[in-house]
């Protein structure tokens, strides 16, 4: 009887040290990432963005980024853009602090040439906007190929990474953003065009529930410095 006592606690010692060990690498490995993310203090850069989204017909459209430390963002377009900000400043923002969250090491995963590391991360808030993060991460390249965000405002968003000259900064040259196209939340210029936009042609897309965001950047300036009077325009 000793000796089955004996077993089970050992046992629950070798998990809770497994658990606590992939939590640590986890952490370990998302700040790696934050740091690289860390290299770009402020950033413009020209993107285009397609949109594919059930019962939307919007052309593409070019805009410019602003970006500046910690948490300054800006869009600039002279026509109605979709921007997720979830693919762009909301990730830094969440991996600043790592005492908002919990994460852990999920397993690894082939995505392309790149072999990734799976990342959950848990916010600890009940009144934070994020319900669970996945992230996939190039351990090679400090870098995040692709991001799962379940949150409440705005279902769960999917975006895929890819990276070129920018890459030492964390900076991607593509992304494709695949969203709930019911939860997620659209500009309001473009909800109130929706029902007049759409025809009988696009009954086939009443079934269809995801819509995806296609962005290629651009013309990147990264630590050029960026005055706060553009973000305040």
């Amino acid at each position: 009887m000793k000796r089955n006592k004996c077993i089970i606690i050992i046992g629950l010692v070798i998990i809770f040290s497994s658990r606590m060990n992939s939590q640590s690498n986890a952490n370990i490995i998302l700040q790696t990432v934050y740091n690289k993310m860390q290299k770009a203090k402020d950033y413009s850069v020209q993107a285009n963005i397609k949109v594919d989204m059930p019962l939307i017909r919007i052309l593409p459209v070019d805009v410019t980024i602003y970006f500046k430390q910690k948490d300054k963002f800006k869009v600039e377009s002279k026509s109605i853009a979709i921007v997720p900000r979830q693919g762009f400043d909301q990730l830094q923002k969440m991996l600043a602090d790592t005492n908002s969250f919990a994460s852990m090491i999920q397993g690894n995963e082939l995505i392309g040439p790149f072999q990734t590391s799976i990342i959950n991360v848990i916010p600890l808030s009940d009144t934070s906007d994020l319900i669970l993060g996945k992230l996939w991460i190039d351990l090679k390249q400090s870098v995040i190929v692709k991001s799962q965000l379940t949150t409440r405002s705005s279902g769960t968003i999917v975006t895929e990474y890819v990276y070129d000259k920018q890459i030492v900064y964390g900076l991607p040259d593509q992304m494709v953003i695949t969203v709930d196209a019911d939860k997620f939340k659209m500009p309001k210029s473009v909800t109130g065009d929706m029902n007049k936009n759409a025809s009988a042609n696009d009954e086939k897309d009443k079934g269809n529930k995801k819509g995806k965001i296609y962005i290629e950047l651009t013309n990147y300036q990264v630590n050029k410095g960026i005055t706060d009077s553009v973000f305040n325009k």
